[in-house]
């Protein structure tokens, strides 16, 4: 790619007209074909074939088609449904995605989360579809709160959602333990929005390995999975780790469906030997009606909508330019996606 060679950009979502003239603006030789899409077979053979970079949510040409493309960028932060895609397959083809740029509204919603097990939403829901108002001797032991001011918060993973959830979880004076895979560097190399997260690794208050989460997990009153699926991690949370939870303790899960065992968890939550779980992701989606998470008392359910915000095109093109401008002038790209280890 010489300096003054024009680059094929193609980009498969939809996107205001405001936010596609903030790209074009960024260079004159990027030339930008929006053309929305939901299947491959649906753009011309020749965009194909002129394309270099191509932005998609999950639109993927056969490699043979797209010949000269050389960098994917994902709209998600999780790729998993599309690892195993032939054009991934590509030698030396640049895989992005947009890791940091949900880390906002989805950090609030595990806030959000913690609170209303904490403070024992389940319950009151429940009292409120009842329209039943406690005896005044029940109030105080069930809805006695556990407080985050001063709780013990694991957070299993340590990317962009969890460093902004420990930097939000300081305001509450909670302890932060955090579990990653590679603990000699606690420093952030992705994607973040300024002033958020947690990119000089500050905000935990003791740092784990992987491979010992039970260590950790036993210490908290709180556990937020927010891994990505991959080999290393599917079905990592399982009978030993429930086990090592506190009776007392509550289990937040916004990672991909698959990483916490579920008929493991079911139990646990049948037997009391959790206090609750909130869950936004699920091994099978949609989640089926026969599902007894459904109808569990102490269970809080979302569908796979924590990540949602009105705001996420905007944050999505604020990173693609800055990581369109790192392709003009030859630099590393935030969140290049590790095919080997999958996230």
């Amino acid at each position: 790619m010489s300096d003054s060679s024009p680059i094929e950009v193609l980009i498969t979502n939809r996107f205001s007209d405001a936010l596609m003239d903030e790209l074009r603006e960024l260079s004159p030789r990027l030339h930008i074909t929006h053309h929305h899409a939901r299947r491959a077979e649906e753009i011309p053979n020749d965009l194909w074939e002129r394309c270099e970079v191509l932005y998609t949510d999950s639109v993927l040409p056969d490699p043979q088609s797209a010949p000269n493309l050389r960098w994917v960028q994902f709209h998600y932060a999780g790729i998993d449904f599309a690892i195993d895609s032939p054009l991934l397959q590509k030698p030396d083809l640049l895989v992005t995605t947009l890791s940091g740029a949900n880390a906002l509204q989805t950090s609030e919603y595990v806030i959000m989360m913690l609170l209303a097990l904490g403070h024992r939403m389940p319950s009151l829901i429940q009292n409120q579809i009842k329209a039943e108002w406690p005896r005044d001797r029940d109030r105080w032991d069930r809805f006695s709160p556990v407080e985050l001011h001063h709780a013990t918060v694991g957070l299993v993973g340590y990317g962009s959602i969890a460093r902004e959830t420990a930097r939000l979880l300081k305001s509450f004076q909670a302890t932060v333990l955090a579990a990653k895979r590679d603990v000699r560097h606690p420093e952030d190399s992705g994607y973040h929005l300024p002033g958020l997260g947690d990119p000089n690794g500050e905000y935990f208050d003791r740092l784990y390995p992987i491979e010992a989460i039970t260590h950790m997990i036993k210490l908290c009153d709180f556990v937020v999975i927010t891994l990505p699926l991959n080999q290393n991690t599917r079905g990592l949370i399982g009978e030993k780790e429930l086990r090592a939870m506190k009776p007392s303790a509550y289990l937040v899960d916004i990672g991909r469906g698959g990483v916490v065992q579920h008929d493991v968890l079911i139990e646990a939550l049948q037997e009391n030997r959790l206090a609750g779980a909130a869950l936004d992701v699920f091994p099978e989606e949609p989640l089926p009606s026969t599902s007894p998470l459904w109808r569990m008392p102490n269970v809080l359910m979302s569908p796979h909508i924590a990540g949602i915000s009105p705001h996420y095109p905007e944050r999505a093109v604020e990173l693609f330019s800055d990581n369109l401008i790192r392709y003009l002038n030859n630099q590393p790209l935030l969140n290049r996606y590790d095919l080997s280890l999958r996230y």
